[in-house]
């Protein structure tokens, strides 16, 4: 646990999702997108909480997730200045919303060029200074 990060933290976690996205869907971009952090970065992940009763419960990211939402044209600018920065980088395209599993979301993202896909959301994770340049234009999520 000695890379779990303590604050103030030198780091960020920021999720992009489309503005014009269904409730539902946010929430469901957002924690796809979240997952994607913690599988790639598992140092960022704690320890499993215990209540008082002695219920164990998973653990959980040990830091903050920004949500921000943002047009598709601004969404392309996150991605392709995340990419630019070489930032670790999970994406959500709308045609995912259409398969029903990993295997066929990796398909429909693998058959289109990144900077032509159409993103709903992404999430980027990395220097703060870093995330906070790629997610220029985006605002926070109400």
């Amino acid at each position: 646990m000695s890379d779990f990060p303590t604050p103030p933290f030198d780091s960020k976690i920021a999720i992009v999702v489309r503005d014009d996205l269904a409730t539902w869907q946010r929430l469901n971009v957002t924690a796809f997108l979240a997952s994607g952090v913690a599988a790639a970065h598992p140092q960022l992940v704690g320890l499993p909480y215990v209540d008082a009763d002695d219920t164990t419960y998973l653990p959980l990211l040990g830091m903050p997730v920004l949500v921000f939402e943002a047009d598709g044209g601004t969404l392309r600018a996150v991605r392709e200045r995340a990419v630019r920065r070489d930032l670790p980088l999970a994406l959500y395209a709308a045609d995912m919303f259409r398969t029903g599993h990993d295997e066929a979301n990796r398909a429909v993202v693998r058959a289109v060029a990144g900077a032509d896909l159409d993103l709903v959301g992404v999430a980027v994770f990395g220097p703060r200074n870093a995330v906070d340049k790629s997610v220029k234009g985006a605002g926070l999520h109400p």
